[in-house]
């Protein structure tokens, strides 16, 4: 039976109804429209997009303002260093006219500030390291290797794309003369190929298959949430990079948006496409059972989607142009996958009719069945949560020793030439040859008079640095305003010993340095910029934990109108958080496994991960929460007790969790560790959330909480308007029924 129209009108329910049965209605037109503004996205990202890039220097952080002073004065040092690292089975002063020509067609290049040669003068013999020293580049005591040292004129994420092939071109002899040459620094960053992710996506997109083809019985029932999960990934994605020609954004931007747009996708399509079935199952046409699917399932997905919008709101909270370009691409792949859902699915769901019960398959039968975990943990609350808790305490406890860092170039795949240029410097000059740390004493303020003292002063502190392989001369820029050296430390960039030099360096050392004087010392370069960053991530972090929680908090208290509720949710996503976060630090941190996903030995957490994992976790927590607790308040009466089962569809939910966590599981297949990283972290947080919070800490709650779990303020009472029927209800005045029926998720009762 059909609502009237006039509340149909009224009603949210109607705009989407209507919605969903226009799409059904004007299946082909609807997916034409999509096939075409797809290939028009993927024509112009490809014409006119931007590139991703990893842009770490932050407005006045010490190794920025240090950079600034060193290009003012000596433009000829300044800026970002890329390496040219060279290897032969020679002395490389036999092939010394290439190596000075390459030199001069490198600094001819418009990006290139400087170039310098790692031979010697002509007539000129390497001066042997100081007795005790290790040796440094240049070029190595055989002469056999060495690398060219590139400025560059601007940043990486300003760099264009044409530069690597003039360096290509500069370098072209040299490797026809047997040379081998390979791309360090920031040449390297330029020179990695962009990630992969197409392994992760594909063993994803497989594991949703077979997990919705034995919940949905049905290949087409469980190809459309996949197939459209894909369209608004590739949608998404070159709408992103058509955004990245105005806008920076990190290479880690697009596989993050690909894991959201997947999980989010699939998971909103899987609750609309079952419902659609059961409405099929009841005898409506496809067209109207379509519209009623979206107008009873929409207001789910819109407010799922909401939540996960509004957690990714709070990365701009860091203050970092980073995170919020990270958090400006899953927020665009969230939109997309939920514009997908409520216009792409209806048009699919309408055009496939009662034929998308065909080709059916058989059903191992244990996957959506209705858990019975929900009403055990409510007559026994007190076993379940106490077990609940410790779980997930158990699996915090690694979090309580996170070291946020950076994954340099010997993280990356031996393929790649930014790795096979980490490990010939490693060899050849030690660790620390791959993060140099350029240090810098302004002395523009000192009178004349008093600069070769200052100058005297510093080589003195200098000569000698705990820590450091070796110290380079102090060298003045052309107005001599400026000193500057490099230091050499004796660990890898990514090692927390080079973080600590870093630190001290600019908090003791240089301020002994320039004691006495109107001067002032800075750490600059790559190395330096990345601590910077990470420092203020870290600093930041538990600011960023408590928006996130309390975001969750008040979405939930207003959607709710529960204190206590609002409390238990915020709670359970604080503890399934650290529990995530735990089992990262583990696995990659500790060492745990780290080689059976393919990182040799410990490696720190990248900075950017704990906060990009909160932020996802927080929206999608707080989604599964409003879909469990949405309809149990509009039932009951003011002061009744909670029912025994939150849950009006645990089927749907375990389905769509199992799904999401394969997705984000899949992941860990990346070449970009980092993105292993997110992908761990995110699959076990929905797992978590899905079983141990939504199957036992949540129940084991509501009993112990009772009636008190709904208390609300009358001041809240009065300021929150009563909330309308919960996303998952049907439409008036239709009969209500259950949200799904026991047995399969979205599958016909017999």
């Amino acid at each position: 039976m059909s609502s009237p129209k006039a509340p149909d009108r009224r009603r949210p329910e109607g705009a989407l109804r209507r919605l969903g049965e226009w799409c059904a209605r004007h299946a082909v037109a609807v997916v034409v429209l999509w096939l075409v503004g797809l290939a028009a996205v993927q024509v112009l990202q490809r014409t006119c997009g931007g590139r991703y890039a990893d842009d770490f220097w932050l407005p006045g952080a010490h190794s920025t303002v240090g950079r600034a002073v060193l290009t003012a004065h000596h433009p000829a040092a300044g800026g970002d260093t890329g390496q040219v690292v060279l290897h032969a089975d020679r002395p490389l002063t036999e092939v010394a006219d290439r190596i000075a020509n390459a030199r001069a067609a490198l600094a001819r290049l418009p990006a290139v500030r400087s170039a310098q040669s790692p031979l010697p003068p002509p007539g000129a013999r390497p001066a042997p390291p100081p007795p005790g020293a290790a040796h440094t580049g240049p070029l190595t005591a055989d002469g056999r290797t060495g690398y060219l040292a590139v400025r560059l004129r601007d940043t990486p994420a300003d760099l264009g794309t044409d530069v690597l092939a003039g360096v290509d071109r500069a370098v072209a002899p040299l490797r026809a003369a047997g040379v081998r040459v390979e791309y360090g620094g920031v040449l390297g960053d330029l020179a990695r190929p962009a990630g992969d992710d197409r392994p992760g996506e594909l063993v994803g997109c497989a594991v949703a298959l077979l997990v919705l083809l034995a919940g949905c019985g049905s290949v087409l029932a469980a190809g459309v949430p996949v197939l459209t999960a894909l369209i608004g990934v590739v949608g998404g994605l070159g709408c992103l990079g058509l955004l990245g020609a105005a806008f920076p954004f990190a290479t880690v931007s697009p596989a993050v948006a690909t894991m959201l747009g997947l999980g989010v996708g699939i998971d909103a399509a899987l609750f609309l496409t079952a419902r659609h079935r059961q409405y099929l199952a009841d005898g409506a046409p496809a067209a109207v059972a379509a519209g009623r699917a979206v107008a009873s399932g929409g207001r789910t997905v819109l407010r799922r989607g909401g939540a996960v919008l509004l957690a990714l709101a709070g990365l701009p909270l860091a203050g970092i142009g980073f995170l919020t370009g990270v958090g400006v691409a899953a927020a665009l792949a969230v939109v997309t996958a939920v514009l997908t859902a409520l216009t792409l699915v209806p048009a699919l769901l309408g055009l496939l009719g009662r034929r998308i019960e065909r080709f059916r398959v058989p059903r191992p039968g244990a996957v959506g069945v209705r858990a019975p975990g929900p009403r055990r943990a409510a007559r026994h609350p007190w076993p379940y949560l106490v077990g609940a808790v410790l779980v997930l305490a158990v699996l915090a406890v690694p979090a309580w020793s996170l070291r946020p860092g950076h994954l340099d170039e010997g993280a990356d795949p031996p393929s790649s030439t930014g790795r096979r240029a980490h490990d010939l410097l490693a060899a050849a000059f030690g660790p620390g040859a791959n993060g140099p740390l350029t240090l810098v004493i302004d002395r523009t303020a000192v009178p004349e008079a008093d600069r070769p003292a200052l100058a005297d002063q510093a080589r003195r502190v200098l000569g000698r640095i705990p820590g450091t392989a070796a110290v380079t001369p102090l060298r003045p820029s052309p107005d001599g305003a400026v000193l500057s050296a490099t230091a050499q430390p004796l660990t890898a960039p990514q090692d927390a010993a080079t973080t600590a030099l870093t630190r001290r360096l600019r908090d003791s050392v240089l301020p002994r340095a320039v004691r006495g004087y109107e001067a002032h010392g800075y750490v600059t370069g790559a190395t330096a910029a990345r601590v910077d960053f990470v420092a203020l991530l870290a600093a930041r972090l538990p600011l960023i934990i408590v928006a996130l929680v309390g975001l969750a908090f008040l979405n939930v208290l207003l959607l709710c109108r529960g204190v206590l509720i609002a409390v238990q949710a915020a709670a359970c996503t604080g503890l399934t958080l650290a529990a995530s976060v735990g089992v990262v630090v583990a696995v990659f941190q500790w060492g745990w496994g780290g080689p059976a996903l393919g990182v040799a030995g410990p490696v720190p957490v990248e900075g950017h991960v704990p906060v990009t994992l909160c932020a996802v976790l927080v929206g999608v927590g707080t989604g599964s929460a409003l879909l469990a607790l949405s309809p149990v308040r509009p039932r009951r009466p003011r002061h009744a007790d909670p029912p025994r089962d939150p849950s009006p569809a645990p089927a749907v939910l375990a389905g769509a969790a199992l799904v999401t966590a394969g997705v984000f599981a899949a992941f860990v297949l990346s070449d970009d560790v980092a993105v292993r990283m997110l992908g761990l972290g995110l699959a076990v947080g929905v797992l978590l959330d899905a079983t141990v919070v939504r199957l036992a800490l949540v129940p084991a709650l509501l009993a112990l909480l009772g009636r008190r779990a709904w208390w609300t303020p009358w001041w809240l009472a009065r300021a929150v308007p009563a909330r309308a029927p919960g996303p998952v209800d049907p439409p008036r005045p239709e009969p209500p029924r259950p949200a799904e029926p026991v047995g399969q998720p979205g599958v016909p009762p017999r």
